[in-house]
């Protein structure tokens, strides 16, 4: 009975919270459209990962089709997304993410564009997702100042509570003029939104680069 009792408050203290629906159900991409050329792949335990797939050679020696440095970070940096096919006004919303060492990830928020800037090459990066709506920030010690729980561009998230190459968990709150950030239960950002960008729009699942390595599961909303 005691082991019965445990393994019913071990499934309760996982369990979809009282008034959310599931965004991701743990088993299809149903919902979602992918933007780009990532590879999204549903796992066991309801775990949805993200990864890009290219020939190695491609980087070899005397193989590279790369003229310049520049031609190479072209490539490297164009993103890939998954993007919910409904959009979204004010909600609540709960993430569980891994990213890999040196990895970058997000959440965009309200982007009209579901990536269309992003994911060329080279990307226009004066209107990528954080640009034209707005990006919550994953960073696994990647090269980028912007700490994760940050709202991109917006403000800067203390790092205290980031668990660096493990499960993290953001809860979100998303209201017309203000977007709120809790990281593994601790606030750390409450940003004003801009008026001149949209109070509506798709939810994104970002793949940052053609590095980045990325898992997402329990993922929840709550529609106000």
């Amino acid at each position: 009975m005691r082991i019965l009792l445990l393994l019913g408050f071990v499934c309760a203290a996982f369990a979809q919270p009282k008034g959310y629906t599931a965004l991701f159900n743990g088993k299809s991409l149903d919902g979602w459209e992918k933007r780009g050329d990532g590879q999204w792949t549903v796992i066991r335990d309801g775990v949805l990962v993200g990864q890009r797939v290219w020939d190695r050679m491609l980087l070899a020696p005397g193989k590279t089709p790369f003229k310049s440095e520049n031609d190479f970070r072209n490539w490297m940096n164009a993103q890939a997304w998954l993007y919910t096919v409904k959009e979204y006004g004010d909600f609540d919303l709960h993430v569980e993410f891994w990213t890999k060492t040196a990895g970058n990830s997000g959440i965009s928020i309200r982007d009209p564009s579901r990536a269309a800037y992003g994911i060329t090459t080279p990307a226009d990066f004066n209107r990528t997702p954080s640009k034209l709506g707005y990006e919550i920030q994953i960073n696994n010690r990647y090269p980028d100042p912007t700490p994760t729980g940050s709202v991109y561009t917006f403000n800067t998230a203390p790092r205290e509570a980031m668990r660096e190459d493990d499960w993290n968990t953001f809860d979100l709150e998303v209201r017309k003029e203000t977007i709120r950030v809790k990281l593994n239960g601790a606030p750390v950002s409450d940003v004003k939104c801009d008026p001149k960008r949209p109070v509506r729009g798709p939810i994104g699942l970002q793949l940052h680069d053609q590095f980045s390595i990325v898992m997402f599961r329990n993922i929840w909303i709550r529609e106000q």
